[in-house]
């Protein structure tokens, strides 16, 4: 092992796995990541905890599962200081640590995000959602003012829709972030460092700058996964929290109809609030650009990192904290669902020397594995509480790129605010084969088999000739599930 290593950490906000070139989708172009693949390992099974941002965010920062770290809404009042974050292990053992971006691990809006007592950032360049009523303590907005002379009001008087072109190029809150870590990285060379990139893109709306946007013809993207039975097969979920109430065929949009029917509603709604009627075509045309933008960022990085000398110290995890259904079975954005778009994201490691390159593992992993991981690589001791298990056997070459763990688990459990909704609680077992979604107290639930159906079309929950299955997949589930909760307190005696 040489020196400690910097760790360049990159985690965009709702990206899905299927939107890399290298990994099977030529028609986005992300040449930098593609680079990373090929100097490191990617994951390409692997899952989220919450399909939602604030409880995956912990569970990826502390390695313990949300029934353990209970923090599974957005916009929960404060984070529990009793539990320790990875990012505040890593400043405790000498590494000199830096956010840039979201942190939401608790409520912001309207305020600067209340910060953990121990998050190990000795520099912290806040940014949440980048619009104006988010501006306190709202460094992305600070930026604009001080260093471009623009007022971030003055950049939105053209975007009204929840897709479309977004802010240029120069004043995008990407470029923001690219501008501060470059130079956190550069005052920082002579010492051990860690840098957390959180991005808010692709999460929507997808309002990418006009130069990335024409990069992209909708009349080249495919539609979304979608069958006609989707539309039938959703209604029985309308109880069930999600961002879209009701789906819609995306291969149908009608123009002269309105983008929300009769119904006005505000820009700062539109993070959350999918549109009705939409060009699901010109949705992944935006989407892709947004994701575009995003690597020509990580290639700065790149050129950076190697002419400072620090490419071989350094590790960098290319990932995102939860996908986007993206006009799948007729729905967008996100909510209490566990389909492939929503759940499966893009997780890769590259760290020259150390790291097996240009490997592709299909071995399940979750984001709660990434704090083991980390302090194994960082030469430090993985506490006893965690509960994600180190991929370094894999990334080391020491065990099979096969396997890693016999299966992966997803919860939601009253995660976001839905205007009339339910308060949903659900969770998901997945296998590698048989999917297993089971919405607590709704009496109703999904089974998918993805070696025979990748899209997710047929479910086989109420299928008489899979009753079996589906006893043995329930009984998996519960006992997957249980053992996500921890016994607490480390026993120190007998009694």
């Amino acid at each position: 092992m040489k020196r400690k290593p910097n760790i360049l950490w990159i985690c965009t906000d709702q990206q899905r796995w299927d939107t890399v070139n290298s990994l099977g989708n030529p028609l986005i172009n992300t040449p930098n990541v593609d680079s990373l693949v090929k100097a490191g390992t990617a994951f390409t099974n692997a899952y989220t905890q919450s399909p939602i941002c604030t409880p995956s965010r912990v569970s990826f920062l502390t390695g313990l599962y949300p029934a353990t770290h209970q923090v599974s809404r957005n916009g929960n009042d404060y984070f529990p200081s009793s539990l320790p974050l990875v990012t505040g292990i890593l400043a405790d053992n000498g590494y000199h640590g830096g956010l840039i971006g979201k942190l939401h691990l608790s409520r912001s809006q309207g305020k600067t995000e209340i910060r953990p007592e121990n998050d190990g950032y000795a520099e912290y360049y806040w940014s949440h959602y980048p619009y104006p009523e988010y501006s306190s303590g709202h460094d992305y907005e600070d930026w604009l003012k001080n260093e471009k002379g623009v007022k971030l009001k003055d950049l939105l008087t053209h975007s009204d829709a929840p897709y479309g072109q977004g802010v240029q190029e120069e004043y995008h809150q990407t470029r923001w972030a690219t501008e501060r870590a470059k130079g956190f990285i550069k005052k920082n060379k002579d010492k051990p460092w860690f840098l957390s990139i959180n991005v808010f893109d692709p999460h929507p709306p997808f309002d990418p700058p006009e130069s990335y946007k024409k990069r992209y013809d909708p009349e080249k993207m495919p539609y979304p996964i979608f069958a006609e039975s989707d539309i039938e097969h959703q209604n029985k979920f309308l109880k069930i929290d999600q961002q879209t109430k009701i789906a819609v065929d995306p291969t149908k949009y009608d123009p002269s109809l309105g983008l929300f029917g009769d119904k006005k509603v505000d820009h700062s709604d539109m993070h959350w609030m999918p549109p009705t009627n939409y060009d699901s075509k010109v949705i992944r045309a935006c989407y892709y650009a947004m994701i575009e933008l995003i690597d020509d960022m990580v290639g700065e990085f790149l050129e950076l990192l190697e002419k400072s000398g620090q490419r071989e110290d350094t590790l960098i995890i290319f990932m995102s904290d939860h996908g986007e259904m993206l006009g799948d079975h007729g729905l967008l954005y996100k909510g209490c669902r566990f389909y492939e778009g929503l759940v499966h994201v893009p997780l890769i490691f590259s760290y020259p020397g150390i790291i097996r390159d240009d490997l592709q593992s299909e071995a399940l992993a979750e984001l709660v594995d990434l704090p083991p991981t980390i302090l194994e690589l960082a030469g430090l001791e993985i506490p006893k509480h965690m509960q994600g298990q180190s991929l370094v056997p894999i990334l080391s070459g020491e065990s099979d790129p096969i396997f890693h763990k016999d299966c992966v688990v997803t919860e939601y459990n009253d995660s976001i605010v839905i205007p009339g909704g339910y308060s949903s609680h659900g969770s998901m077992y997945f296998d590698g084969r048989y999917k297993i979604c089971v919405y607590h107290d709704m009496n109703i639930g999904e089974i998918y088999d993805l070696k025979e159906d990748p899209d997710e079309f047929n479910d086989l929950w109420l299928n008489q000739s899979y009753q079996d299955l589906k006893a043995d997949l329930v009984l998996k589930h519960f006992n997957a599930m249980m053992n996500t909760v921890s016994a607490g307190v480390e026993r120190s005696a007998k009694y």
